[in-house]
C-alpha cells in the first residue's frame, strides 16, 4: 500500500538516495524495555514489550529487546534459531567473538551452543539478536533482510532506523512462531529503510515484488500523528506499517495463483479490479469513506480487496501476538456484569495461541475481545486513547478465520520458544 499511493542477503547499503521507485500506499498501521543498550534507550525508549522470558542464569525475568539482566548482570541476546532469550557467557577459548549459552542455574556446559552477536549490535546498538556460530554472516537473520538504509551519520536517521529495526525483529519473531519465516526454499521479504531528501523524490511506504519499503520518518511520534490525522486513521505505529506490508508479501506467497484464490475472491473481492483507480476513489473520499464497518477491519480496507487483505492481515498477527503476551502472564480476564443479571460473570483465561495444542480460531476471539477490553480500559485510566481502537463486525471476523485457516494449513513447524 502507499501513503499517497502511486503505482508504479548481505551487508545492506547504506545510502541517501532512493535505491528504487518503490510504492504501496499505507495507512499504518508500540515499549518498555529493562536493560537496554544504551544506544537502544537513546531511540525514545519505544521499544518491544512482548512476551516475556527469563535470565538462564537467575530466573528473572527479561524482555524480548533486553541486552542484559538486571538482577544478575549478565549477558542476553535473542536466539532466534530456538525463538527465546538466551543467557551468554564469553567463550574466547572456542574462537574470537564467541559466546556459549549458559544452562539452567547459570551452568556453562561444554555443549552449551555457541553464538555470535550481530554485528548491528556492537556498530549501532541496533539489534540483540544472536548469530549461531556455524552462520558465516556478521548479521543476524532479521537485520540481513534489510536491503538499504538511511545515512546513519544523521543523528536522526540512526535513532529512527534503531526504532524501525526493533519493530521489524517483532514482526519476525510473529512470522517465525507462526511458521511462516523463514521457510527452507522460500524467500522471506527484503527491507529497505529510506529518509526523505530535500528537492528529492518522496518515499513512499510500500510494498512491491518482495521488497517492503518504509519511510524512516514513521519512526517520529510527530510525524506519524500528522499523517494519522490528515488520513482520518484511528491507528499508526511502526510494527503496524510492518505487518499491513507483510500481508501484501503474503499475499503473494500463499494467495496468488494458490487453490484458495477463488475462495479469496468470494471472501475480499475480486482482486483484478483497477487498483490504481480504486486507490484514487478512495482517497477522493477524505475520512468519511461510508459504511465499511459491516465487512472491513478499517476503512482502508474498503479500498480494494488488496488492501482488505493487507489490513486484515496485520489484524491476524496484532492478535497472536497480544494473545501470547497475555497468555505468558497467565492473564485472566473477567467482564463485569450487572449482579441481577441472567448469568454470573465469565472469567476468560487466555490460551498461548502457539501453544500444544493450540486454541481453535473461535476461542482466540473469545479471549481477544476481553483482553482488548481490560487493555483500553487501562489506557484510559491514564488518560491515554484506546489501544485497539477498533470493533470488529462479524463481516470482519469472516475474513480473519479465512487468515488463520490459510495460515493453519501452510504453516512449517517453528522453533518451539523455550
Amino acid at each position: 500500500c502507499l501513503d499517497e499511493r502511486g503505482v508504479t542477503g548481505g551487508q545492506p547499503t547504506i545510502t541517501p538516495q532512493l535505491s528504487q521507485t518503490q510504492t504501496s500506499a499505507c495507512p499504518a498501521a508500540g515499549g518498555f524495555v529493562f536493560g537496554v543498550h544504551p544506544r537502544l534507550r537513546s531511540a525514545r525508549g519505544k521499544l518491544c514489550l512482548m512476551r516475556v522470558f527469563n535470565c538462564d542464569h537467575c530466573g528473572h525475568l527479561v524482555f524480548f529487546d533486553s541486552v542484559q539482566c538486571l538482577h544478575c548482570g549478565n549477558t542476553l541476546a535473542f536466539a532466534p534459531d530456538q525463538l527465546t532469550m538466551a543467557t551468554l557467557a564469553p567463550a574466547p577459548q572456542d574462537g574470537a567473538g564467541l559466546w556459549r549459552r549458559m544452562g539452567e542455574r547459570g551452568g556453562s556446559a561444554p555443549t552449551g551452543k555457541l553464538y555470535r552477536m550481530c554485528s548491528n549490535r556492537a556498530a549501532y546498538g541496533a539489534c540483540n539478536f544472536a548469530v549461531p556460530a556455524n552462520d558465516y554472516s556478521p548479521l543476524c537473520v532479521s537485520c540481513r533482510q534489510t536491503r538499504v538504509l538511511p545515512d546513519l551519520s544523521e543523528p536522526t536517521n540512526l535513532g529512527r532506523w534503531q526504532q524501525v529495526e526493533s519493530a521489524k525483529r517483532q514482526l519476525f519473531y510473529t512470522l517465525a512462531r507462526l511458521g511462516l519465516e523463514p521457510v527452507p526454499g522460500r524467500a522471506g521479504p527484503v527491507f529497505e529503510f529510506l529518509a526523505d531528501w530535500p528537492g528529492g523524490p518522496q518515499v513512499l511506504t510500500g510494498h512491491q515484488g518482495g521488497t517492503i519499503t518504509l519511510n524512516v520518518a514513521e519512526a517520529d511520534d510527530d510525524e506519524r500523528a500528522r499523517r494519522r490525522i490528515a488520513l482520518g486513521e484511528p491507528y499508526r505505529t511502526l510494527i503496524g506499517h510492518l505487518r499491513h506490508e507483510s500481508g501484501h508479501f503474503y499475499w503473494d506467497q500463499l494467495v496468488q495463483g494458490g487453490a484458495r484464490l477463488e475462495e479469496f475472491r468470494r471472501v475480499f473481492g475480486d482482486e483484478r479490479a483497477d487498483y490504481a483507480a480504486a486507490l484514487q476513489a478512495h482517497y477522493a473520499k477524505g475520512v468519511d469513506v461510508g459504511p465499511w464497518a459491516e465487512r472491513h477491519v478499517s476503512a482502508y480496507a474498503s479500498a480494494h480487496p488488496w488492501e482488505d487483505w493487507a489490513e486484515t492481515w496485520a489484524h491476524y498477527l496484532h492478535m497472536v501476538d497480544l494473545l501470547e503476551t497475555a497468555a505468558s502472564y497467565q492473564l485472566g480476564v473477567t467482564v463485569p456484569t450487572p449482579p441481577f443479571g441472567p448469568q454470573p460473570a465469565m472469567r476468560h483465561t487466555v490460551s498461548d495461541p502457539f501453544g500444544s495444542p493450540a486454541p481453535s480460531f473461535d476461542d482466540m476471539v473469545g479471549q481477544w475481545v476481553p483482553v482488548t477490553l481490560l487493555l483500553n480500559s487501562l489506557n484510559r485510566s491514564l488518560g491515554q486513547s484506546d489501544a485497539y481502537p477498533f470493533a470488529l463486525s462479524a463481516g470482519a471476523m469472516v475474513k480473519l478465520r479465512f487468515v488463520h485457516d490459510l495460515v493453519q494449513a501452510v504453516r512449517q513447524p517453528p522453533a518451539q520458544a523455550v
